[in-house]
C-alpha cells in the first residue's frame, strides 16, 4: 500500500511509504473497520514544543484528551491547504456534538510569512476547531523530521513571493496522543467522519 498524496508536490521524494507499508494490516482492533489509513504505532506519539495562534507556548500535553488532526501548510498555499483545510472543516462540522473531541492543528511550515494575526484568521476562516502553530525553524524542523514530512522553498519572483512545496498528509492522534490514522483531500468525507467517530467512541 502507498500513500500518493504525501509526495503530491514532491515527486523526487520518498515520504512514509517503505515504513507505512507493511504493518497496516496487523494494526487495529478486529472489531474495527478503518475507512482510511490505520497506522496504529508506526510513527510516534504526538509531542512538539511551539506557539499558537494567541502567542502562548503549546505542547502536546495541551491537547490531550482530544482527537487531533495534525496538518502541516502554509497560508499563502494555493491550492492543496484550502482544500485539505475545507474538507477538516465540513467533517468536523458534520460531528454535530462530538466536534467538541476534535482539534485541527495547523503547522506552518513558512514561519516568515505566517504571522500570529495571518494564522489566526486563516485558520478561523475554515473553522472554531482549528488552531494555527508556529515556532522557530529549529522547533519546525523537529516536528517535521518526527513525522517524516517534507517540504521545500521555491525561488522567490520579483514581488518576493513563493511557493512551499510540502507533504498533504493528514496525521490523526488519539485522545492519548498516540498515532492512529492517515488522511488526505483523496478520501471522501464520508470515510473521515466514519472513522473520527469510531475513534472518539473507541477512546472516550
Amino acid at each position: 500500500m502507498t500513500f500518493p498524496f504525501l509526495r503530491r508536490r514532491l515527486p523526487r521524494r520518498t515520504l512514509l511509504l517503505a515504513a507505512l507499508a507493511l504493518p497496516l494490516a496487523a494494526c487495529g482492533r478486529s472489531a474495527q473497520t478503518w475507512q482510511l489509513d490505520n497506522i496504529t504505532g508506526v510513527m510516534p506519539r504526538l509531542k512538539f514544543h511551539l506557539t499558537n495562534d494567541l502567542g502562548q507556548p503549546v505542547t502536546a500535553q495541551n491537547y490531550k484528551g482530544q482527537i487531533v488532526l495534525l496538518y502541516f501548510g502554509y497560508t499563502h498555499c494555493p491550492d492543496v491547504c484550502p482544500t485539505t483545510m475545507q474538507l477538516m472543516a465540513d467533517v468536523v462540522q458534520q460531528l454535530g456534538a462530538q466536534a467538541k473531541d476534535v482539534r485541527i492543528l495547523f503547522v506552518s511550515v513558512d514561519p516568515k510569512r505566517d504571522s500570529l494575526p495571518i494564522l489566526k484568521a486563516y485558520t478561523q476562516a475554515f473553522s472554531p476547531n482549528a488552531v494555527g502553530l508556529t515556532g522557530t525553524m529549529a522547533q519546525i524542523d523537529a516536528l517535521t523530521r518526527r513525522y517524516r514530512v517534507a517540504f521545500s522553498y521555491g525561488k522567490p519572483d520579483a514581488q518576493g513571493n513563493y511557493v512551499v512545496d510540502h507533504s498533504a498528509g493528514v496525521y490523526i492522534f488519539g485522545r492519548d496522543g498516540r498515532i492512529r490514522l492517515l488522511a488526505s483531500d483523496s478520501n471522501p468525507p464520508s470515510a473521515w467522519v466514519h472513522d473520527l467517530k469510531q475513534l472518539i467512541a473507541d477512546e472516550f
